[in-house]
C-alpha cells in the first residue's frame, strides 16, 4: 500500500534532525548549484494539510487564463503563447489551452497538438542568438488551467544547467525587456511558418 500522507511525513522526519530539518540534497553539493553548502540549511518540513487547498482557477469562471483566452503573442484555435515578464533569463514563454483543461483531462487531439507545438518551440526558442538550450516545465500546483514553461537556457552559463535554472532565473537580475520582447516575437513569427496560427497583439 502507498504511504499515506501522514505515514509520509513521519517516515521523512526520521530522517530529519531535532528541529525537523532534512540533511540538505545532493543537488546543493553540484557545482551548478546557486548557493554554497556552508551555513545553507533546509526549511523545517512542515505536516500535510488536507484536504489541499484549491489551486487557482479550479472554478473556470474565475480562471484568469480563461478571461484571457484571446490575449497573446501567438494563437491559433486551441491554444495561445504568453510571454512570462520579470524574469533574468532571456526569454520565458507559457503556453495555455485557449479552453479551460489539466493535462490530466486535456483531450489526445489536444496532447497529440501540445507535443508538437512544444517541438516547435524548442526549434525556435534554440535558434535565439546566445540561446543554448530551451528548458520544458510543466508543473501544475499553482492553477488548475495547463500552462507550459519554456525557459531559454543562455549560452555558456555553465552554472544555468539543468533542474537549477529556474531557481538562478529567479536570481538573476530581469533581462532587458525590450530584448525579451523582441526575442518573444521572432519565436512566434517563426511558429506561424512552421506551424500556422496568427500573431496576437499582446505578449503576455
Amino acid at each position: 500500500m502507498p504511504l499515506t500522507p501522514e505515514e509520509l511525513h513521519a517516515h521523512a522526519l526520521a530522517a530529519a534532525d531535532d528541529e525537523q530539518r532534512l540533511p540538505l540534497s545532493r543537488m546543493t553539493g553540484w557545482d551548478i548549484s546557486p548557493f554554497e553548502q556552508e551555513g545553507l540549511r533546509t526549511a523545517r518540513l512542515l505536516p500535510p494539510v488536507l484536504p489541499e487547498p484549491p489551486r487557482h482557477g479550479e472554478d473556470p469562471a474565475d480562471c484568469s487564463s480563461c478571461a484571457r483566452r484571446d490575449e497573446g503573442l501567438w494563437l491559433d484555435d486551441r491554444w495561445r503563447l504568453t510571454r512570462v515578464e520579470g524574469v533574468g533569463v532571456p526569454l520565458v514563454l507559457m503556453l495555455h489551452p485557449r479552453d479551460h483543461h489539466d493535462l490530466a483531462d486535456l483531450p489526445d487531439d489536444l496532447a497529440a497538438e501540445l507535443g508538437v507545438l512544444q517541438v516547435h518551440l524548442t526549434r525556435h526558442v534554440q535558434a535565439l542568438p546566445h540561446v543554448a538550450r530551451c528548458h520544458v516545465y510543466r508543473i501544475g500546483d499553482g492553477a488548475a488551467h495547463l500552462h507550459v514553461w519554456l525557459f531559454a537556457r543562455p549560452e555558456g552559463q555553465g552554472q544555468l544547467w539543468g533542474s537549477w535554472l529556474p531557481v538562478w532565473d529567479d536570481l538573476l537580475p530581469e533581462y532587458p525587456a525590450d530584448v525579451a520582447d523582441a526575442d518573444a516575437r521572432v519565436v512566434a513569427s517563426a511558429l506561424v511558418g512552421s506551424y500556422g496560427g496568427r500573431l496576437g497583439a499582446t505578449a503576455s
